[in-house]
């Protein structure tokens, strides 16, 4: 029996500490190319689409949760834990898909950086994506993890301006309110295909293998903090951190989402303005109907989620890799104690900036990003779900009936959604 002095001090007593992993995750869900997905639903299909972003929260945070208490109860990111107790082909075959599919995302955000800065004021797209991709590896490699995940946090509020467009704009809230809340369904192939793109741009891959592993890198660099399966007492504490530092993160990256829907609509989608492809025609479509503020505020959001998004996607991609073979892994290490875990995040950024300079489709190449990202999240959840349930990796903390009711959900909609996907190409 373990007494309630055994346990170390819970120094996240305030709730602002109480948040990392979920808020940081979160907000990086609402990248460049997220923003360009959510733009083309609220131009396309107005208030219609405000319900995806409702209906997919609770199960977005339920599939999060899983993933970080994973994390947090084993000690070890989901590619470990994976390897430990999956075969190998499951295992390479994930993990390969993940690193292509972020690689492109990659690309397509440093890409919307520099249009956007261009945009703003003027000058080469390309230079200002080189320069905002060499920024973002950088600050990988040369600061530590503690340092590093205090400027992610800060930079979480360049979301803040999609809530803030909104209010620049005259918005019938009546009328968003009875349609976000009974929408008007259609079965056409345009609108179930943006159906399927936002689901699969909120439930992504790369977030469930970067939350488990921020849970690690927190245990790193707390001397007190130990992995759950050896220290259950300090369950009570971690559990409920990780509760709200998800439901507050996810709800966050779907009220931007909500708010990127509902400027788009009531702007574009009202004046006539139905195809947008990219986060920069949005912000530039903006710029004559809702004027120069709303512009400004909308570009500088797709620059300042970008700095937030491209190092948890090159991130991801590492620990990813790490776990598959068995590397040190840890952004609280310097470059030369974990060469091949920065040489993942060095290479994966270096080609993305790289995409931009080649033939290639940045909007095709996202498309099939997406394509990826959709096929390789239903096995990694369905991996995750079983983990979740079983002793021998998270002892006694197996999953609620509740949280299982959540994510196996996720899971069968995530499906459904991969499904029509498929069916529409």
């Amino acid at each position: 029996m373990h007494s309630e002095n055994d346990a170390p001090p819970d120094r996240n007593n305030s709730w602002l500490r109480k948040l990392g992993p979920g808020l940081i995750t979160g907000a990086a869900d609402d990248d460049p190319s997220g923003i360009a997905t959510y733009s083309q639903a609220g131009a396309q299909f107005g208030f219609n689409m405000l319900w995806t972003v409702l209906f997919t929260y609770p199960l977005m945070a339920g599939i999060q949760i899983v993933s970080a208490r994973i994390g947090r109860v084993s000690g070890h990111g989901l590619a470990t834990n994976i390897r430990r107790h999956y075969p190998a082909w499951l295992l390479y075959s994930v993990v390969g898909l993940l690193l292509i599919a972020n690689t492109i995302n990659i690309a397509a955000d440093v890409a919307a950086m520099g249009e956007a800065l261009k945009l703003i004021v003027g000058g080469p797209a390309q230079v200002y994506s080189v320069a905002f991709g060499l920024i973002s590896l950088l600050l990988q490699l040369f600061i530590p993890y503690r340092r590093y995940v205090r400027i992610l946090k800060w930079l979480t509020l360049a979301l803040l301006a999609y809530v803030a467009t909104a209010f620049v704009v005259n918005i019938p809230w009546t009328q968003v309110l009875i349609s976000a809340l009974t929408p008007q369904v259609s079965w056409e192939p345009g609108y179930i295909t943006t159906v399927v793109a936002v689901f699969g741009t909120t439930i992504s891959p790369y977030l469930f293998f970067w939350q488990a592993s921020q849970e690690v890198e927190d245990l790193r660099v707390d001397p007190q903090a130990q992995a759950l399966i050896r220290s259950p007492q300090q369950a009570q504490a971690s559990l409920r951190r990780i509760q709200i530092d998800t439901w507050v993160g996810m709800g966050f990256s779907n009220l931007v989402a909500f708010f990127i829907i509902l400027t788009t609509a009531v702007t574009l989608n009202l004046n006539g303005i139905t195809d947008i492809q990219t986060s920069a025609q949005a912000a530039a479509a903006l710029r004559p109907i809702a004027g120069e503020f709303a512009f400004v505020l909308f570009s500088a959001g797709i620059i300042g989620t970008g700095l937030l998004a491209v190092p948890v996607l090159a991130g991801s991609s590492a620990y990813a890799m790490a776990g598959a073979f068995r590397w040190k892994s840890s952004l609280e290490l310097t470059p030369q104690k974990a060469k091949p875990f920065y040489a993942i995040i060095a290479v994966s950024t270096l080609i993305g900036i790289a995409l931009g300079f080649t033939a290639i489709d940045p909007i095709k190449a996202l498309y099939w990003s997406a394509v990826i990202n959709g096929v390789i999240s239903v096995p990694i959840m369905v991996v995750m779900m079983l983990m979740a349930c079983r002793s021998d990796t998270m002892g006694a903390f197996v999953i609620s009936s509740r949280l299982k009711l959540l994510g196996w959900l996720a899971t069968l909609i995530m499906a459904t959604a991969v499904l029509a996907m498929l069916v529409s190409l």
